[in-house]
């Protein structure tokens, strides 16, 4: 059984920064495509950033220059860095995880982030 726990999220004023954190558990992580997603009220759920066992990232052009998605594998976690938050950055993230050779799909319960002055 695969269970992802988001951390890390709050209240912060804008151009402030944030450190979200996914543990993942019951996953074979190091087959693991990682992601982090958001949703903001009343909006569908959208891409944020991705990244491969072997490192390669993506972000949405949103947060590019601006947020950085990292992982762990011998911790099983995957992390992502905001830096210079602006208030549309408000949403809930939620974690994300794909097994590249079964491509199984499990999600985490989510992260709220509040920007706001």
């Amino acid at each position: 059984q695969v269970q992802l726990v988001e951390s890390g999220g709050g209240l912060v004023q804008p151009g402030g920064s944030l450190r979200l954190s996914c543990a993942a558990s019951g996953s074979d992580f190091s087959r693991e495509v990682m992601g982090w997603y958001r949703q903001a009220p009343g909006k569908q759920r959208d891409m944020v950033a991705t990244i491969t066992s072997g490192g390669f990232t993506n972000y949405a052009d949103s947060v590019k220059g601006r947020f950085t998605i990292s992982r762990d594998n011998a911790k099983n976690t995957v992390y992502l860095q905001m830096n210079s938050l602006k208030p549309e950055d408000t949403a809930v993230y939620y974690c994300n995880t794909r097994n590249v050779i079964t491509k199984l799909t499990y999600w985490g319960q989510g992260t709220r982030v509040t920007v706001s002055s």
